[in-house]
């Protein structure tokens, strides 16, 4: 982990020299070349149920770091608790043109607008049967091909694919950079999704937990009807929140890029909607909080917002993987002064979820 914050130190300003794609792609192929290492000894204290799953803290790197599953490894080599591969859809497909990655670094944000760019369920579901032996919790997003004639059929589909390789599913109806999708989060259409994919689920010998991702960007009664549709079981858990199409307070030259936008401005956006989820499903509902993470205390509000895990992506980009030892660090001294992290979940909930975020 030193080595790999030592690493980073260096090269980062080679890669920030360089577009950002073409950075994030020199680091995945970087850290799939790394020997095997092994994750280093977890607190106790920063154990964390979940879902059925047992995770050995409670960070985790979000989807769209590592698509295509070739560095799951690597990356709890870390000392994250988990990650979460993907999305990955059916069939191979392109995404959308480039330039589509923007750093926004006097914002602490990043810009994407890629479109579900993967290989394709058969490369992911390699790479993982290839792994599978070496344990660790990594979860499997999926998504839909944007020409897909059957959009819940290619949910469908993943489901049917990984059920005996995943530790869990992410079903991704949030990004803004495929047109459409977001639709799938309206009741109607949300209902028949998970209806399909839990029939789904029901067929399969493996059953690994499946969680939903929704967006930032919701109304209070849109967030009312996905808590009515995931209620009873219909899903194990809700991951709050994808990237946001707002573009408040930004100022970098490259904040009108269109697409979706991650980093520190989310934090105080997606914060207020997970402790309203929180409040929504009455804390019976895990949550993973992602959105803004960049530091132990950002970490730590999103834990008494409701959220069981967290997840952090975009501040990698600035701060590398020494990132997640100072997270884990700040997690471990709050433990041992406040108590274990479960009993401090939600404990700011109606705080946060009625008057907002003040963010970090």
């Amino acid at each position: 982990m030193k080595l790999a914050a030592l690493g980073f130190s260096l090269a980062r300003p080679l890669l920030h020299a360089l577009d950002a794609e073409t950075a994030h792609g020199l680091t995945i192929r970087a850290l799939s070349r790394l020997p095997m290492g092994h994750a280093p000894l977890a607190n106790p204290a920063l154990a964390v149920e979940a879902f059925g799953l047992g995770f050995p803290n409670p960070l985790g790197l979000a989807a769209g770091f590592d698509k295509n599953a070739e560095a799951p490894d690597a990356v709890l080599a870390l000392g994250f608790g988990f990650t979460e591969i993907g999305t990955v859809t059916p069939k191979p497909q392109p995404g959308n043109p480039r330039p589509r990655l923007f750093r926004l670094p006097e914002d602490g944000a990043v810009i994407n607008r890629m479109g579900f760019n993967n290989e394709g369920h058969s490369a992911a579901l390699r790479r993982l049967a290839a792994r599978q032996a070496r344990g660790g919790i990594v979860g499997v997003n999926i998504g839909a091909n944007r020409d897909s004639s059957d959009r819940i059929g290619d949910y469908v589909q993943g489901i049917a694919a990984f059920a005996h390789l995943a530790s869990y599913f992410t079903v991704n109806i949030s990004s803004p950079n495929t047109p459409g999708l977001r639709g799938l989060q309206s009741r109607a259409e949300l209902e028949q999704l998970l209806a399909r994919l839990n029939a789904e689920r029901a067929r399969q010998a493996r059953k690994p937990p499946m969680l939903l991702k929704i967006a930032p960007d919701l109304r209070e009664d849109e967030l009312q009807d996905i808590a009515s549709a995931c209620a009873g079981g219909a899903v194990d858990g809700i991951i709050v929140s994808n990237t946001t199409l707002s573009r408040e307070g930004l100022c970098s030259p490259h904040a009108q890029e269109q697409g979706g936008l991650s980093g520190r401005p989310l934090l105080p956006l997606s914060t207020r909607q997970l402790a309203r989820m929180f409040v929504l499903t009455r804390g019976e509902v895990p949550l993973i909080g992602v959105g803004g993470v960049h530091d132990g205390a950002s970490a730590l509000l999103k834990i008494r917002a409701g959220a069981s895990l967290v997840q952090l992506y975009s501040a990698l980009v600035y701060q590398g993987p020494g990132l997640v030892t100072s997270i884990l660090a700040y997690l471990s001294a709050e433990a041992a002064r406040g108590g274990p992290l479960a009993s401090q979940r939600g404990r700011d909930a109606e705080a946060l979820a009625h008057q907002g975020s003040s963010g970090t």
